[in-house]
């Protein structure tokens, strides 16, 4: 794969930088992590903020001051690696990715100055709030819709499937002009994408994931040559008008690639915040009361399930040069996981970070959607699609709580995390 594709395939993990203090146990991925990442972190964070961590395979970085100056520094710490998968993939799913028609190129999250600033002043113009706010008719009415399948049934019912899975993934694809028709195969080829880049699926996984990767991003190419022949009012649309305006500054293959990349990404961070909405909120009755007494806390209380219980936990870089971060040398070429979810809960940074606090004044400076000139673009649609579809319903289902005892599990990756179920109940 060249330098500038969209996921690069690495051969191995590199072994710790000499002179790094070494976790011959820590894994994101454990089974303990994965049920409760927040006591394992925050023993790290205060212990060795800077480590090893042998079965990952990267430096993980804990303390929220030392994962700000990695954002800051995108020079010395690149974000080339973000998309990669974090363990090396079978041969099989690698002969499929090597199909001569398989070439998205990185273009946002992993692509690096002067390319990544071209790319993002285009991008971000689709992302102005005029354009967000023309689909907040389209997420009221399917809330209202998915909800009223909810009642209809009866309670229980899984709120993931029921309406934080589906519902993100038909208004990310109505933002990119997707057809309706085609969103439960968009949803089956998007589905295990996680898995890839951020999990550590199995070699069978890993070729059927492949194969969704191929065929997804075929449709994609297909579409942008649709939408090349007969624009419409869409994302996709302006972005080939951005690129026949000015070919040199919007390369077309970047246009597909944006398509590529943001028909994952801009949908399943918001299924994860909206199922750890109501993990925060529902048992503790008094913060859910309070919303629902009074909607316009909601982007307040968002902020805190976003520092609290963020849907991501995890991000990567790699080191460009010798450096020196905590106190601790890097040589170029190390790989490192910052650990979000730990900076999020640094008492630095947030007095009594444990706590859920409602009102707590200053939530809004999590690190949860990054910093610096790779902040997620997509953070401002988040918070609006999550505050709409959480007024609609604490409107709708004001007596909504979690169904008795039930075991909730994220499902095991690196980066993001929130319920794969969610059994919720009303009255």
């Amino acid at each position: 794969m060249t330098e500038t594709a969209y996921h690069q395939i690495h051969s191995g993990i590199r072994g710790a930088p000499s002179g790094c203090p070494v976790d011959h146990a820590f894994s994101p991925l454990s089974d303990d992590y994965i049920a409760d990442p927040y006591p394992i972190g925050d023993a790290m964070r205060e212990s060795v903020p800077v480590v090893y961590a042998e079965p990952l395979g990267f430096v993980v970085v804990s303390r929220m001051d030392l994962v700000t100056e990695v954002f800051m520094n995108p020079d010395v710490y690149s974000s080339a690696n973000v998309q990669d998968p974090v363990f090396p993939i079978c041969d099989e799913a690698a002969a499929v990715l090597a199909s001569p028609d398989f070439d998205p190129v990185a273009v946002m999250s992993n692509r690096q100055e002067p390319d990544h600033g071209r790319i993002r002043n285009y991008t971000k113009l689709l992302f102005s709030n005029k354009r967000i706010q023309t689909l907040e008719p389209y997420i009221r009415r399917r809330a209202h819709e998915l909800i009223d399948a909810m009642l209809d049934t009866g309670p229980p019912a899984d709120f993931v499937a029921s309406l934080a899975y589906p519902l993100p993934g038909e208004v990310v694809f109505r933002f990119i002009g997707f057809p309706e028709d085609d969103d439960q195969q968009l949803k089956d080829w998007c589905a295990n994408r996680l898995a890839f880049s951020w999990g550590q699926p199995t070699p069978d996984e890993q070729v059927d994931i492949a194969a969704n990767m191929l065929a997804y991003w075929r449709y994609v190419r297909g579409f942008a040559a649709s939408k090349r022949d007969r624009p419409g009012d869409d994302l996709a649309s302006e972005l080939i008008g951005y690129h026949l305006a000015d070919p040199d500054g919007l390369t077309y293959r970047e246009v597909e690639s944006i398509l590529y990349g943001l028909s994952f990404a801009g949908h399943e961070p918001v299924t994860l915040l909206l199922g750890n909405a109501l993990m925060s909120l529902l048992p503790r009755r008094d913060a859910w009361d309070a919303v629902v007494a009074e909607p316009t806390l909601l982007p307040k209380a968002l902020e805190e399930v976003i520092r609290w219980n963020s849907p991501q936990i995890g991000w990567r870089r790699v080191t460009t040069r010798d450096t020196t971060l905590g106190g601790v040398d890097l040589p170029a070429g190390t790989p490192i996981y910052l650990n979000l979810g730990s900076a999020n809960h640094d008492p630095r940074s947030f007095p009594e970070p444990e706590v859920f606090d409602l009102h707590r004044p200053d939530s809004a400076k999590n690190i949860s959607f990054g910093k610096g000139n790779h902040y997620c673009l997509g953070a401002k649609f988040a918070r609006f699609e999550a505050r709409i579809v959480l007024e609609v319903l604490v409107e709708r289902m004001p007596t909504l709580a979690l169904a008795g005892e039930q075991r909730v599990d994220p499902f095991p990756n690196i980066s993001f995390r929130g319920p794969s179920r969610l059994d919720v109940t009303w009255t």
